[in-house]
């Protein structure tokens, strides 16, 4: 009888992936789209839950711009990226989700200048070769596992979350 083997993602870089939380923690990878209405909702469930375990989760956010459907996608993709260059990923992360109706360029920009960014690096190096090769990046890691086709695509400790992503359900699954 042939082994079963469950989907697994390509695992964790810490000098690349952008996760906060505790190493020894629970992890949590979402393959997401800050354009997605559903990746909006896991995003929301997923603070929630980091709100309530605290050091027991980790959470790392892959780009998975679907921009057949989604025209602003890659840009706001783009736009995290620039902001992480900058020390802001996670603040700029959370302002795209809360924003996600309004992610055109000038909107963009705003959010660079209310994180206090420097604008002016930020339009450098947002649609440069770097930040393009990380999105790429994340998008080929997700394609690799055999499983990311949409957003919001989780992980939970290396293994495909097959269930639904709000936060009772990602509780349960947690505290197995």
């Amino acid at each position: 009888m042939p082994e079963k083997h469950e989907p697994t993602m390509e695992p964790l870089d810490e000098e690349i992936d952008h996760v906060r939380g505790p190493s020894a923690a629970h992890l949590v990878v979402e393959y997401g789209d800050y354009e997605c209405p559903y990746s909006r909702q896991a995003f929301r469930a997923i603070e929630r839950v980091e709100r309530e375990l605290g050091d027991g989760v980790r959470f790392a956010f892959r780009h998975f711009p679907l921009e057949e459907i989604h025209s602003h996608a890659l840009a706001a993709a783009a736009a995290a990226e620039a902001a992480a260059l900058q020390g802001q990923f996670w603040n700029m992360h959370e302002l795209l989700f809360h924003r996600q109706k309004a992610l055109d360029d000038d909107n963009l920009q705003r959010y660079a200048v209310e994180l206090g960014l420097s604008v002016a690096r930020f339009d450098q190096v947002r649609f440069g070769s770097d930040v393009l090769r990380r999105i790429r990046r994340d998008v080929e890691s997700g394609l690799a596992s055999g499983e990311v086709r949409g957003t919001p695509t989780l992980f939970i400790d290396g293994v495909l979350h097959v269930g639904g992503y709000e936060t009772t359900t990602l509780m349960e699954v947690l505290a197995r």
